[in-house]
């Protein structure tokens, strides 16, 4: 069985990852599908406000192509601890179009 990336969700994958989002926080902290954040990862961050605690599966709606895809956790948690990205971006296209943009092949 292939591994959902959030490239191409099914319809009942992309609902659910909807219906958690939606959820309150206090709620998501303890969801089985959140993934911590490493808080010593994040030490390059300079902010006033606080680090995020986890990560859930992010729906999205690719700002290219219209699809619907989804940002999953693992991945979120990766962008913002390995990469060092900004703790409040969030993904506007799917990975296809993001390769589109660079010249590369999907």
């Amino acid at each position: 069985m292939l591994k959902n990336t959030g490239r191409n969700p099914t319809a009942s994958v992309l609902k659910e990852a909807k219906r958690i989002a939606s959820l309150p926080e206090h709620v998501l902290r303890g969801h089985p599908s959140a993934v911590l954040s490493d808080k010593s990862k994040l030490i390059y961050i300079n902010t006033y406000g606080q680090l995020p605690e986890f990560s859930v599966d992010m729906p999205l709606t690719c700002r290219d192509c219209g699809k619907e895809k989804i940002w999953k956790a693992a991945d979120q948690k990766w962008y913002c601890e390995e990469a060092k990205g900004h703790i409040d971006a969030c993904a506007v296209r799917c990975h296809d179009c993001r390769m589109a943009r660079k010249g590369k092949n999907a």
